[in-house]
């Protein structure tokens, strides 16, 4: 089990406690334990992984990487695990990443809704990472087999069916249809 102190983690020690094989995240110093998701949430993430890491890979785009910790929040700290996360090679050069979380946040997260999650608690993680510099959170949803894409300063886009993901500005050309998230 965690320990329960008073006293608030930094990124840095959140980084360094013993993994005990639960998911947790760390939020404004605390840490915060998470539900284990459903198998169709694994698939929706393995699913869009594979389709952007296929484009980023055949374009020399940039690193794509599952349940990556990505700090938001500094004093107090807070380390959210995007399901899905994009960093460009603009702002993450080729190669292997160094050990521990990187200083800069991805230009794209990816989160897929459980069925247990709360639209107010997804809603104010989108922010988080808007607010810390992300370019572009996509919202995935299973039950509408929806993508909701949030951007700084701008309404949702709501996707769905054969409506194309297409994010110019950080993907270039990869275009496709959401149905093919869900698939």
């Amino acid at each position: 089990m965690i320990p329960h102190s008073q006293r608030l983690l930094t990124a840095e020690e959140y980084g360094r406690l013993p993994d005990e094989g639960l998911r947790t995240e760390l939020v404004r110093g605390k840490v915060i334990p998470l539900d284990i998701p459903y198998p169709r949430y694994g698939q929706i993430c393995s699913e869009v992984a594979s389709l952007v890491r296929r484009h980023a890979e055949e374009t020399r785009r940039g690193h794509l990487l599952l349940r990556s910790g990505i700090i938001t929040e500094r004093d107090p700290d807070t380390v959210r695990g995007g399901d899905v996360v994009f960093f460009s090679y603009a702002r993450v050069p080729p190669g292997p990443l160094p050990w521990g979380y990187l200083d800069v946040v991805p230009e794209l997260v990816f989160e897929v809704r459980s069925p247990s999650d709360r639209m107010a608690r997804l809603l104010a993680k989108v922010g988080e990472y808007l607010n810390a510099g992300v370019t572009a959170v996509c919202v995935l949803d299973q039950k509408s087999e929806t993508v909701q894409v949030y951007r700084a300063e701008e309404l949702p886009l709501t996707l769905r069916g054969d409506e194309e993901l297409h994010l110019p500005d950080i993907l270039g050309d990869f275009r496709v249809p959401v149905r093919r998230f869900f698939e």
